[in-house]
């Protein structure tokens, strides 16, 4: 039997973890995006198919690439923080199947099926971007998630030529407090749940 998380573990990763705007000066390095990646790779996928494909945006040339794709509220943030992780999802994801599934064919199970395809790496690669965000807050990392760009330049820029079509954005890095904004509610458990 595992033993629940302890209440400041918690707080981190969800009650006190916060969507951060400005982040500190202080880099992310390689061997905190190394052992980010290494924790998110183990949360569950279908088939652990896995889809999820990751850029870690941080040099000054890749931050002008995607500099074009961003909306006028997330440009100065964005290019203020420390990396942006540009969350993809690679449609051929079940040419890697034989090696991550391999007791069974499951590349045959998505093959020819545009839809299940497109249903299975969407769903699966936010999946993992969820995971990257619960990793980077266990790492004391902070997160700024984001939709509010041009998807199509985002792919001409990182992905043509590719399979991989990006979803959303992440800024990380160690977050202020200058920029955030008051917490909003949530939902209560009866307006969001019921047990069936």
């Amino acid at each position: 039997m595992k033993t629940p998380l302890d209440s400041a573990a918690l707080d981190q990763l969800f009650r006190e973890a916060r969507t951060y705007n400005a982040f500190s000066d202080q880099p992310v390095s390689d061997e905190t995006l190394h052992a980010l990646y290494d924790l998110l790779k183990w949360g569950p996928t279908s088939a652990n198919a896995s889809p999820a494909r990751f850029v870690f945006v941080r040099s000054d040339e890749a931050k002008k690439l995607l500099e074009p794709a961003l909306s006028e509220g997330n440009r100065a943030k964005t290019l203020a923080a420390p990396v942006t992780v540009i969350v993809a999802h690679d449609l051929a994801f079940y040419d890697r199947l034989p090696e991550l599934f391999p007791h069974t064919d499951a590349r045959s199970w998505f093959a020819g099926n545009d839809a299940v395809i497109q249903t299975t790496a969407f769903r699966n690669g936010s999946l993992q971007g969820a995971y990257l965000m619960l990793a980077a807050r266990a790492l004391g990392l902070d997160c700024g998630p984001m939709s509010g760009f041009d998807n199509a330049k985002v792919d001409a820029a990182f992905f043509a030529g590719s399979t991989i079509k990006s979803n959303f954005l992440i800024n990380l890095g160690y977050g202020v407090a200058e920029g955030l904004f008051a917490r909003n509610p949530r939902l209560a458990f009866e307006d969001a749940c019921r047990i069936a």
